[in-house]
């Protein structure tokens, strides 16, 4: 395993302190009413399980889970679309990025401006896809032999110490499954979800492209229409605070 986008790292440590916490909640919201297309009991539904839990993670509240599920039968509400785009950034970096859209005419010019101005570019279709897996990423608060023990005991695929924490990788489907047999072993649970794991990460220790890339990241990140980034960069430079 080669290791999770380190985006995802980089986010989670300068917080979302910037973020607007409705955008946050209309992105969850959007998660959540595409995962229930497949069935509105999470007990059943896994991925409405885990998005449901996303967004108690984010102090979503219940009645704002509830409206998105219930856009499922909701008739006059617009029909979202899942697009998964392919880009190249600086240092040539890969990034997929999710997007749920009512209009993909808006989106996709949003998101290559975006791209453009930053130094990156939208790539071909399957260009950047293949170096990535997708797997079910599980943040445990612990670190040390046992806990990697538990967590492997729990059915995880593989496990690393990063930040103080345990990132647990899983099949995609076994994501709801090993989440509650780790927190069936005493262990806390930070947060769970399915990301694109790269196959093989490009490390970035020069300064100025670093902050390039996270320049390219946050703009794209800023966008409406995008659920989530996912990047094969492995940010090594020291970056300053």
């Amino acid at each position: 395993m080669s290791g999770h986008s380190k985006w995802s790292t980089i986010k989670r440590e300068k917080g979302l302190k910037d973020a607007k916490r409705g955008a946050i909640f209309t992105r969850i919201g959007n998660q959540i009413a595409i995962a229930a297309r497949n069935g509105v009991d999470p007990l059943i539904n896994s991925a409405l399980f885990m998005a449901i839990e996303t967004a108690k993670q984010a102090n979503m509240p219940a009645v704002n889970i509830q409206r998105a599920i219930d856009r499922v039968a909701d008739k006059n509400a617009a029909v979202l679309e899942e697009t998964t785009y392919e880009a190249m950034g600086p240092g040539g970096v890969g990034i997929l990025i999710e997007t749920a859209t009512d209009n993909k005419n808006r989106t996709f010019p949003e998101l290559k401006n975006a791209l453009v101005k930053n130094g990156g570019r939208i790539a071909d279709a399957g260009s950047v896809a293949f170096q990535f897996t997708r797997k079910g990423v599980i943040r445990v608060s612990a670190t040390g032999e046992d806990a990697l023990l538990a967590v492997l005991d729990a059915g995880a695929e593989d496990a690393i110490e990063e930040s103080g924490e345990l990132i647990v990788y899983t099949e995609q489907k076994e994501l709801a499954k090993v989440r509650k047999a780790i927190i069936e072993a005493g262990l806390s649970v930070v947060g769970a979800e399915l990301q694109y794991v790269p196959n093989i990460s490009v490390d970035v220790d020069d300064v100025e492209t670093a902050e390039k890339i996270i320049k390219l990241f946050d703009a794209i990140d800023e966008l409406d229409d995008v659920v989530n980034v996912h990047s094969n960069a492995n940010i090594t430079a020291d970056l300053p605070d």
